[in-house]
């Protein structure tokens, strides 16, 4: 089972800017080239397809997306690869953000 993390700033008390906005967001993964904006996860199983509406940048890694979700002022990822850890850090840190589990 695959664990999930929230990239927030909310528990940083003397930030100003303690939501990290949408807007943030697609200028900081606008710069990485390996990430694309969709606003639509689609999520195929064995027998159904679902689509999840949303703000995502998706992290390709190898022939895997990996979506980083933007909702209501946090971002969220599930880590499936633990290739996922290390740019998880890199990019709370980059938005002067802290990591949460849950």
């Amino acid at each position: 089972m695959n664990q999930r993390f929230q990239i927030t700033r909310s528990m940083q008390p003397n930030s100003s800017d303690k939501e990290i906005t949408l807007e943030e967001c697609q200028v900081y993964f606008s710069s990485k080239a390996d990430f694309t904006y969709q606003t639509v996860l689609t999520v195929k199983g064995e027998e159904s397809t679902m689509s999840i509406p949303g703000d995502f940048f998706m992290w390709k890694h190898g022939e895997a997306f990996i979506p980083f979700r933007h909702y209501m002022g946090d971002l969220y990822v599930a880590v499936s690869h633990q290739d996922v850890v290390p740019l998880m850090m890199e990019i709370a840190s980059d938005l002067h953000a802290d990591i949460v589990e849950g």
